[in-house]
Parts: C-alpha cells; structure tokens; sequence
C-alpha cells in the first residue's frame, strides 16, 4: 500500500503543476470524501427506518467504498483519485482510531459493565489469547502443509493477534433495536472493548521477539506483554484519575465556564494517546481505558450542559471516523495492489478463525459454568451468539496497516490482504446474515429482558459472587481458583463503591440510581430512535 501525503500528492516528485491546480484537485478530493459520508449516513438512516437488516450500515459504507474505487479504475482516473484519497497510516492512528476507540471505552455503561467483570474478563483477556494462539498456530500448521502461504511462526502469531480483535458494531445494533437480555449485550460489547487492548499488546510483543530474535525465551515473551498491556493501562488509568479530580475540586462546572470544561474534557483523551506513544506504549490501549475511568468518574464532575455536549461530540466524532474507516476499506480493497494470489492464504484463515473463535468462546463459558449454579449459567445459544459476533472490523484493519511497515515486503502485504478480504467478507456476509441467525437462536425481540435495574444486581449478573454450597468436588482446584476470580470482582465492585466513587466523583451519593436512570433513558431512547 503506497504512503500518499494527505494533501500533497505531487510532494518531491518535481511535478510542474501550478499551486491553483493543486488546490483545485485537493477539493475535488475532500468532496469526494465528503460525498460518500454523506451517503453512508443517509443511506444507513434509510436502512435502519425500514429494518432491512441484510444490509447493515457497515456493509453499506464498505460498498460504497467499493463501488467509488471500482468506477475510478474503470474510468482511468485511478492514479489521481488515489492520490487525493489515500493517507498516511499516521491520519489514521493518531486522527481516526483514537475517537472510535476512546467512544468504545466511554459508552461503556458502568452497571453492566461491573455487575458481568469477570465473565468480560476472562472472554477478553483469557479467550483473546486462546483465540490469537490458535489462529497463529493452524496458519502455520497450514504453510507447513502446503495449504496456503508460507509464513515463520511469529509472523503467524502477530497475524492470529490482530485478526483476532473483534468488531461487533452489526450485532450490537442489532441487539439494540430488538432487544435482547441485557448480559449478553454486556458480555458481547465488553469483551469487544477489552478485546481491542488485548489484540494490540499481543500483536506489539510478537513483533518486538520478531525483531529481537536473539532473546525468544518465554520469560521475556511474558514480560514484553506485560510491559505493553500493564504500561498502557496505567497511563490510561493515571490520566482518566487526574481528569477526575481536576474537575471536581477546579470549579469549571459553572455557566461561563462551560466551554473551558468541554475543550478541557476534550483534550484528556489524546493526552493520554500521545503519552503513551512517547513512552513507547500502546496509545489505543491508553486512550480506552482513559474513556472507561472518564466516564465511570470524570463525567459525573461535569455540568449537565456539559455532560451532553461531550457526549453527543465524542458520539458525532467515533461516528464520522468509523464510517470513513469502513469507506475506505472499500476503497482500497478496489484500487490498491492486492496479493490476490495468495487466495488460499485468504480462505483457510476464514476457517482457522472461526475455529479459534469457537476455541475462544466455548471455552471461556465452560470455566465461567464451572462456578455457576444451574440458574445462573451462560445458557449455549448466548454462546453460540458471541461466537457468531465475532466480525472483524477497524482494529484489525488498522493493525495489517502497520504490519506492512513491520513485516518483509511480500509477507505484510499478504497479511495486509487476507485482513481487508477477511473484515469485508464478515461485514457483507456474516454482518448481513446476524439478524436472521440471532432471531433463530431465539436470543432478540425480547425487550422486556432489558431491566436495567433489576437485571444488573450482583445476584443475576453471570459473575456474580458464589454464595451457594460448597461443590461435594471440594478438592477442584480450578473451580476454587475461579470461585477467587469471581469474589475478587465482587470485591473490586465494593471497593469501586466504598472508595474510589466517593473520592473521585463529587455525585457519589446518588451515583447509582442516576446511572440506573441514564442507562435505561439511552437504551429507551435508542429503541425509539429506530421506529
């Protein structure tokens, strides 16, 4: 994939066009760009009024993108347009993937979220690995057999990393419109979030043993993760904790001070991205859980103009950069230069995935039932649900960007491929497909499941605390290390409530119902949204 300056196409290369021509052709481009937004969002408005869920909106904006590329090259004006459309993979991780990741992060909804830690946990941090090391070792196992492209091992496991972030936004949809039992919608947006940083820090320690092949001893496998995972989340943490306290002992939250408290809450996210970076961290996985702790804690701190601005602006901002994202993978699936022979590569990765994912999720709910009682257990059709959600989409195109900088020529343009066919093979087909097989496993068109306050108590949520009899297997040492899992989230719950909530936040009397209230007014508010 070749490296275009955003708007300077003719940049060193001793071009003699006129500077106006230049500026013409660069708002030709823009409108271009500008234009296929706005058809992505009218045509998705459309599509949601009618309830066509054959075609979601993100498998409309990537046909969009498509037909836009597809057309440029049949009428000869590729090289232009692409000149014009294509960025450096700087626009893309400092300027589009930090909004949608930071939204992730912050629309997460506390109570939910909390009330089903564990479970989200163990399917994001526990599954991703399981999933990453299964996809790595059958795509090697694969090259080995002569099935497809050759790959080395961590080049298979950097491959099984980044494809293994999932992206969901079709099914959560989905699940939003129909309704459905609020767990599952918990579990699956959860694991999706925490799955992002989970994917980043395993793909950034395979790269760091790749190009330090002298040392791959597993000690310092581990400790690489850690120092990229554990950082991370700390500056994330560090930086949502600072925000919190600075709005509420700095008194922003009066009327002429209003605008300085928005562009301050505004600023904090990349704060947190860019500190990250230069400490040579993950900034994707700072900036989400920055959003987490920002909206658990900082956001409460705001006025209420300024809680709906933030709100409506990091919305308006996730929205816009997601949906050029997904146009522009249509885009340059139909214009870019594409290793198209290693075709083989493309389809067993497709069946290797699906096998990873099944690995993922069925196993994860195994260990979670092992601690369940019978009432409380993650019922097989809430698992077969997650298995089926497991659509790539943004993460994992903007880590095939950067492998192609991190890999040999030939090996990180054939990842860089199987991913954009792989996210647009699961968006088109599987996203267009979720609605009539979440409907056949009977597991939407239930609203009246969706009880924010009584559905999220610590005694309906799947990870609540054990309290029941003892198992008669009392010698089980891994149903006791869960059962400590789960009472370690129960206490982290507990300590989130006693302590840092008060601390932190200036509302912490009334926190809870507050957060009952706006979780059931936003869920209420979307469903409407949709009729």
């Amino acid at each position: 994939m070749d490296s275009v300056e955003i708007l300077s196409p003719n940049h060193g290369d001793g071009s003699n066009t006129s500077p106006g021509k230049d500026q013409q052709a660069a708002g030709v481009g823009i409108l271009l760009q500008i234009m296929m937004l706005v058809l992505s969002f009218i045509l998705g408005h459309v599509l949601r009024r009618h309830r066509f869920y054959y075609l979601p909106e993100a498998s409309a904006s990537l046909l969009i993108g498509l037909i836009v590329g597809g057309l440029a090259n049949i009428s000869n004006t590729e090289t232009s347009i692409r000149a014009w459309f294509n960025f450096h993979e700087e626009f893309f991780f400092l300027f589009l993937l930090p909004p949608i990741i930071f939204q992730s992060g912050f629309s997460l909804a506390p109570k939910p979220f909390f009330s089903n830690f564990g479970a989200i946990v163990t399917f994001a941090i526990f599954g991703t690995f399981i999933a990453s090391i299964v996809t790595g070792i059958l795509v090697y196992l694969g090259g080995v057999m002569y099935l497809m492209y050759r790959l080395p091992l961590v080049e298979c496991l950097m491959f099984g990393a980044l494809i293994s972030a999932t992206d969901p936004v079709t099914v959560l949809s989905i699940f939003q419109e129909l309704g459905s039992d609020m767990n599952l919608y918990a579990l699956v947006f959860g694991e999706s979030v925490l799955n992002d940083a989970m994917a980043i820090s395993l793909y950034r320690t395979m790269s760091l043993v790749r190009n330090n092949s002298s040392g791959q001893n597993f000690f310092l496998i581990v400790v690489r993760f850690l120092e990229t995972f554990v950082g991370s989340m700390s500056a994330g943490v560090g930086v949502g904790f600072t925000s919190a306290l600075l709005f509420k002992y700095a008194g922003l939250d009066i009327d002429n001070l209003q605008n300085l408290e928005c562009c301050l809450f505004v600023l904090f996210p990349y704060f947190s991205y860019m500190l990250a970076e230069g400490l040579g961290l993950s900034g994707i996985v700072s900036i989400l859980f920055t959003g987490m702790v920002m909206k658990h804690y900082s956001f409460s701190n705001l006025s209420e103009n300024s809680q709906k601005f933030v709100a409506a602006f990091f919305h308006l901002i996730s929205s816009l950069a997601e949906t050029f994202v997904f146009i522009y993978m249509g885009f340059d699936i139909a214009m870019e230069q594409h290793s198209w022979s290693h075709v083989g590569f493309i389809f067993f990765s497709i069946i290797f995935i699906g096998i990873a994912r099944a690995a993922n999720v069925f196993t994860c709910a195994y260990l979670l039932n092992l601690v369940r009682p019978a009432q409380r257990q993650i019922p097989l059709k809430h698992q077969k649900a997650l298995w089926y959600s497991g659509l790539r989409g943004a993460m994992a195109f903007a880590l095939a960007l950067q492998s192609i900088h991190d890999l040999p020529e030939g090996h990180g343009q054939t990842i860089f491929t199987a991913t954009t066919a792989i996210v647009v093979l699961t968006v088109l087909l599987i996203g267009g497909s979720t609605g009539t097989m979440l409907e056949a496993l009977h597991v939407v068109g239930d609203t009246h499941d969706i009880h924010l306050s009584d559905g999220f108590e610590a005694n309906n949520g799947y990870v609540a605390p054990y309290d029941g009899e003892e198992s008669s297997s009392s010698g089980n040492r891994l149903k006791m290390r869960l059962k400590e899992f789960h009472r370690s989230a129960a206490s982290f719950r507990a300590l989130d409530r006693n302590y840092l909530t008060p601390f932190f936040t200036t509302q912490a009397g009334d926190r809870d119902d507050n957060d009952d209230h706006a979780e059931d007014s936003l869920l209420r508010s979307r469903r409407e949204g949709f009729h």
